[in-house]
């Protein structure tokens, strides 16, 4: 019986390892080709500051995941969950922030080293850090988005990018407000066990 060559097949099963190519796309450019009805211009001004809010959000997620990892103390618990319930909050963020850059045509921010180098929020310790100071540092980082994405949102409008002004308002302003009032209830200064009770005559006349 005559033998078959398995070459062919054995070649075309073999996995191609350390493959490198051109990129198919440069950072900080727009297929403008999509049928989007928005100019090249308002593509690429939405997608750098898109990218900038990439970046923001990318490293409150991990702030997060940071606190929730290092938090200490008789609060630790409802901390500890609180964290980890807003870092999955602002994972969702991160990919519809990703998603909408690319579906203007442009390219994300992706990778660690590049989100620390366009991140203006300010880089913590590696070590662990007092409760108050987590807050602290979580709401800080709050108010640089909030600040950054209400300019977007209006900036947005102006140019008529409904879509980037809905996830602006719609998931990224009403996200972060609503993590924010939770960590500053937090820094509330009141007693845990015993209410103080008012000074004699102090009371309203």
């Amino acid at each position: 019986m005559e033998k078959r060559a398995t070459t062919n097949i054995n070649n075309n099963a073999q996995p191609r390892f350390h493959q490198r190519a051109g990129e198919i796309q440069a950072y900080g450019t727009v297929n403008h080709a999509l049928p989007l009805d928005l100019e090249e211009p308002v593509c690429l001004e939405m997608t750098e500051q898109l990218n900038q809010l990439l970046a923001d959000t990318i490293t409150l997620r991990d702030l997060y995941k940071k606190s929730h990892w290092q938090v200490a103390g008789a609060t630790f618990y409802q901390l500890h969950l609180l964290f980890d319930k807003h870092y999955s909050e602002q994972s969702e963020l991160v990919d519809s922030i990703a998603e909408r850059i690319h579906a203007l045509g442009g390219v994300s921010l992706a990778m660690a080293a590049d989100v620390a180098e366009t991140t203006q929020i300010e880089r913590p310790p590696r070590g662990r850090e007092e409760v108050p100071v987590q807050l602290s540092r979580l709401i800080d980082a709050h108010q640089v988005i909030i600040r950054q994405v209400r300019l977007l949102a209006r900036r947005a409008a102006q140019l008529g990018d409904d879509g980037t002004n809905d996830l602006a308002v719609s998931e990224v302003l009403r996200t972060n407000e609503l993590q924010t009032w939770f960590l500053s209830e937090h820094l509330v200064n009141v007693p845990l066990v015993m209410a103080e009770e008012p000074a004699v005559g102090t009371g309203a006349a």
